[in-house]
């Protein structure tokens, strides 16, 4: 059975076991080192305030967990928000992401965000077909926007109207 439910400071530590071989094992985030479970929480907190942070559970293990955040910084792009979804591997293609899309983009919109973009490190089909899916479209592709794993990395930015 799948829960999606709102994430509390409490899931810190879990999600930042999903969220470290994103940052040590691929290109998918640009951190270079995986936060622990203390900044995870203060990353949840913030979120929660502002936007929303929500995790999946599969049969009671907390599997994935999605979250909105702010955009940029000046005052006309608060209607605006970057979403992301992590997934443990373990867990992938069982519907997961889909759940916390579903549940996290009428939430943002109930909060007065317009706008959702979404950062996607190239390649990564997955993430694609999945932003696809909920309606995200393509805006554009920052070009070699980073360096991480031994070479230049493209992200692919995605935006859905809300």
């Amino acid at each position: 059975m799948i829960e999606v439910r709102s994430a509390s400071v409490d899931d810190a530590g879990r999600c930042a076991e999903i969220y470290a071989p994103f940052v040590t094992d691929s290109w998918v985030s640009f951190e270079l080192d995986p936060p622990g479970a203390e900044e995870m929480a203060v990353r949840i907190a913030q979120a929660r305030q502002s936007h929303d942070w929500l995790v999946v559970e599969s049969g009671g293990i907390l599997c994935g967990y999605a979250y909105g955040a702010q955009h940029r910084t000046r005052g006309a792009y608060q209607t605006s928000c970057d979403v992301a979804v992590y997934v443990d591997p373990g867990h992938s293609r069982q519907g997961l992401g889909q759940a916390l899309y579903e549940a996290l983009l009428p939430r943002l919109k109930a909060r007065k965000i317009h706008a959702a973009f979404a950062g996607i490190a190239l390649p990564n089909q997955a993430s694609i077909a999945l932003h696809r899916a909920f309606g995200f479209e393509p805006v554009g592709t920052y070009r070699e926007a980073g360096w991480k794993m031994g070479g230049w990395r493209d992200v692919a930015w995605y935006q859905r109207l809300l």
